[in-house]
C-alpha cells in the first residue's frame, strides 16, 4: 500500500498524534497489507543550489521521516532532487541532506530513492547516479537506503525493457545489487523509449507494452518485491485499478 502522509503539493507540515498513529497501527493490522510505502512532497529538492530552498527541503523531507516512524511505515520513496548548476555538486548535496535527515530522524523506515526519466536537471535517472548518491552517505544512515524502480522511467531514461530485459537487471544488480531493490513502482509509457519525459500510460497502452510486465511478474528475482500501480485513473479509479490488478495477476499465475 502506498498513501501521502500531507498534502503532497503544499509545505503545510503535520504531524501524526498518538491517536491517529494508534489507529492507523490498529486498522493496518486488520489487513493482509505486509508492505506501507510513503511517497514525499513533490516540492522537496535536497540537491537544489538555494540554500534557503534546500533547508526547507530537507525540514519537510525530516518531517516525512517522522510521519513514516510514528505509523510504522516501511518505505519512504522520495524523488532525488534536481542540481539546477553543476550535476557533481546536486548529487553531493543531495547526498548530504539524505544523511542529515535520516540522523534526525530515526527509525526502521527504509528511504527508496526513485529511478527518474532523466528530464531537465533531475537526478537519478541512471543506476550509476544512484549508487553514487547512495555511496556518499556514510554508516548507519546506509543501510536504511533502497531504490524504488519505476518501469516508465527507466524506459524513458533509456534502459530498454521491451528489448534487453535481462541486460536491464544486469545493470542494474552491477550498479546496486539486488539487495537495494525495495519496490517497484508499475506504469507503462505514454511517450517513447529513450524520451527522457515522466508520463504514465496504462499497461499495455504504451510504448512499453504487456511483455516487460508479463516478465516482471513471473520474474522469481523480483517476487517478493513490493510493487505499486501509479497508472492513470481515467474516469473510475476503482475499475481502472482493479483492471491493471487483473492483468498483472494474469501474468504472474502465467
Amino acid at each position: 500500500m502506498q498513501i501521502f502522509t500531507k498534502q503532497a503539493n503544499r509545505w503545510a507540515e503535520r504531524e501524526c498524534d498518538d491517536c491517529e498513529r494508534d489507529e492507523f497501527r490498529a486498522a493496518l493490522a486488520l489487513t493482509g497489507v505486509e508492505v506501507t510505502i510513503a511517497h514525499d512532497s513533490y516540492l522537496i529538492n535536497l540537491a537544489s543550489p538555494d540554500e534557503a530552498l534546500r533547508r526547507k527541503s530537507i525540514e519537510s523531507f525530516v518531517c516525512e521521516l517522522q510521519r513514516c516512524a510514528a505509523l510504522g511505515l516501511t518505505y519512504l520513496v522520495s524523488h532525488p532532487g534536481n542540481y539546477m548548476d553543476d550535476r557533481e555538486s546536486g548529487i553531493a548535496r543531495n547526498a548530504d541532506a539524505i544523511a542529515e535527515s535520516l540522523a534526525r530522524a530515526p527509525g526502521d523506515t527504509v528511504l527508496c530513492l526513485e529511478t527518474t526519466a532523466g528530464s531537465g536537471t533531475s537526478l537519478g535517472a541512471t543506476f550509476e547516479e544512484l549508487a553514487t548518491i547512495i555511496g556518499l552517505v556514510s554508516e548507519p544512515y546506509r543501510s536504511r537506503i533502497g531504490v524504488c524502480v519505476d518501469s516508465c522511467h527507466i524506459h524513458s531514461a533509456g534502459y530498454d525493457l521491451v528489448h534487453a530485459y535481462d541486460d536491464v537487471w544486469k545493470q542494474f544488480e552491477d550498479a546496486l545489487g539486488w539487495e537495494r531493490l525495495r519496490a517497484m513502482h508499475l506504469n507503462d509509457s505514454k511517450t517513447p523509449f529513450a524520451s527522457r519525459r515522466d508520463r504514465h500510460a496504462l499497461i499495455g497502452f504504451g510504448s512499453l507494452g504487456e511483455e516487460p510486465f508479463r516478465r516482471i511478474m513471473m520474474d522469481p528475482r523480483l517476487t517478493r518485491v513490493p510493487k505499486v500501480l501509479e497508472t492513470p485513473k481515467l474516469d473510475n479509479d476503482m475499475l481502472t485499478d482493479s483492471c491493471m490488478l487483473h492483468l498483472l495477476r494474469g501474468f504472474a499465475a502465467g
